[in-house]
């Protein structure tokens, strides 16, 4: 069948063109979300320089609340370069995206430390936080639209496949860059200094990457569109006022993005988060073991996209969501198995007790100058060390290991570092281990193996979608229609993700509970989905509404 460059009265491309159409959004976009997911790579050593904070659950808190601001401005990003897209081109738009995006990324690495600049570190990174934001609002839309309008219809879930794959290879460079850094600085050099080489690295990749779009041609569909004066006036606008747009506009947000970024954040990001912290697993091995996972992972997003083309967009989708729901719990008890499972022994063996009166946490009441309760501080030290607990109610604070009892130093309720010391030697003594964890070869490839079943989850309700997205809309106001709300949804649904869960886990102590902020998300998306995705979203198009 004939792409829509032919349909649209165009040259039909040929496999050399849409060969550097293909590599040039697929590099594109691999080089932009680089720069997006390094903030999240290298949170730990962010927090330290630009977000000082006395207690460790604040200070992550506040790292990913930096990393929810970018993707907050995400939908502010799709509007104004949604607009510019269907009203300028495809073209021109993601090439100043990425030209955005490239420069707010480098400028985190000149920032200076909050012990230098004081607030104005975070402030600064926070603004740079919100343009990346915008770029990256503007650079999906595009570069998906681009290629799926070079790509003949039945090859055209195969073809956009590679732009998802993209988004991974930006997780993965992240990770090959950061790992390269630590190999050739030293590690003391790299905390202190040694992290801001790889947002510098951006601007040779803003270079590279405007070299190769600059190559590219206008889209052909684009081209036509605006040669017979159809192009629309107001795309914004006409996103949600064209027949049947509004119920296409929420299918997408919550059937279709809410679930698939959910899963990709809670697979990649969470999974991270969770070994590097309450499991205590060295850092260099958990940014090893990504690497690898995300490279397999990468293949099974072209495995996706190309089944789309013979069984629907829908299927995947569906499945995906559906083994997700079954899955996601299990897939993070067995994380914790292998990556620290004295923890779970010790735990069974010798469970924590807290006794006290108004035993909860306030993650943020540093932040807000509230008073934390003590017993609330002793939770908030048990949580970031990852250990579960009991609470009773009691006149008197007690801190309990099995039948042992723990005395609480008083210097361990004014001093939160004294505390944290404190509590891990004293829970020592009763089998839990807060070492680094140094992990055995059955350790790691059982690791690697939950994390490709994870992979197969997020590529599974990912692999399509920039096809199905792009068949969902009309030409005229594709650029906007999609970019909405699939940036309302990454931005808020996905992007807040670390931040939610991390502050149910904050609250709770369950070190897993977080995990059900996903569940209801993605128990939610895949109701609307079976009910809203067509089954052929083009002749749907020309259905009434």
């Amino acid at each position: 069948m004939a792409s829509e460059a032919a349909i649209a009265g165009q040259r039909e491309p040929t496999e050399k063109e849409i060969r550097l159409v293909i590599g040039a959004s697929s590099a594109g976009t691999v080089f932009e979300w680089y720069d997006f997911f390094i903030y999240g790579t290298l949170a730990g050593l962010i927090g330290a320089a630009f977000f000082p904070a006395g207690n460790e659950t604040l200070q992550i808190l506040l790292v990913w609340a930096g990393f929810a601001i970018g993707f907050g401005f995400r939908p502010l990003g799709a509007i104004l370069f949604g607009y510019l897209g269907d009203q300028l081109g495809r073209k021109y738009t993601f090439i100043a995206t990425v030209t955005l995006m490239g420069i707010a990324t480098a400028g985190v690495g000149f920032i200076p430390s909050a012990q230098s600049i004081g607030l104005w570190a975070p402030a600064i990174v926070i603004l740079l936080r919100i343009l990346q934001g915008l770029a990256l609002g503007g650079e999906y839309g595009g570069a998906a639209i681009y290629v799926a309008e070079h790509a003949p219809t039945e090859k055209r879930g195969f073809f956009t496949s590679f732009i998802q794959a993209s988004v991974v290879g930006g997780f993965v460079l992240s990770i090959a860059v950061v790992l390269s850094c630590r190999f050739l600085i030293p590690e003391e050099e790299f905390n202190a200094w040694g992290w801001r080489v790889p947002f510098l690295l951006s601007i040779i990749l803003l270079v590279i990457s405007l070299w190769m779009r600059l190559k590219l041609n206008e889209s052909p569909v684009f081209q036509a569109m605006k040669a017979e004066g159809q192009t629309s006036k107001n795309p914004f606008v006409e996103s949600f006022t064209y027949p049947g747009n509004k119920k296409r506009i929420f299918v997408v947000l919550f059937g279709v993005t809410g679930v698939l970024t959910t899963i990709w954040y809670t697979a990649f990001f969470s999974g991270m988060s969770f070994l590097r912290g309450p499991m205590n697993v060295d850092a260099l091995t958990v940014e090893l073991i990504l690497f690898f996972s995300g490279m397999i992972s990468m293949i099974f997003y072209l495995m996706v996209g190309k089944w789309s083309d013979k069984v629907g967009r829908k299927k995947p989708i569906i499945v995906g969501a559906l083994a997700a729901l079954l899955l996601l719990f299990p897939a993070f008890w067995g994380l914790g198995h292998f990556a620290n499972p004295g923890l779970a022994q010790a735990a069974e063996a010798n469970p924590v007790r807290v006794e006290g009166n108004q035993c909860s946490t306030d993650p943020f009441a540093e932040l807000f100058s509230r008073e934390q309760s003590d017993c609330g501080k002793i939770l908030e030290t048990l949580t970031s060390a990852g250990v579960a607990y009991d609470i009773t109610d009691s006149n008197i604070l007690k801190l309990s290991a099995g039948e042992n009892e723990i005395a609480v130093d008083p210097k361990w309720l004014v001093d939160g570092g004294a505390r944290s010391t404190g509590v891990r030697e004293a829970l020592g003594n009763y089998g839990y281990d807060f070492s680094k964890q140094q992990l055995g070869v059955g350790s790691i490839l059982g690791i690697v193996a939950i994390l490709l079943i994870l992979g197969v989850l997020s590529a599974l309700t990912y692999g399509s979608v920039a096809a199905l997205l792009s068949e969902m809309f009309p030409p005229k106001i594709r650029y906007s229609s999609m970019s909405i709300p699939y940036h309302i949804g990454a931005g808020y649904l996905g992007g807040f993700l670390p931040l939610i869960a991390g502050y149910i886990v904050a609250r709770s102590g369950d070190i897993y509970a977080g995990l059900w902020y996903t569940w209801v998300v993605v128990a939610f998306g895949v109701i609307v989905a079976w009910w809203g995705i067509p089954d052929d979203p083009e002749a749907s198009l020309n259905e009434a509404p």
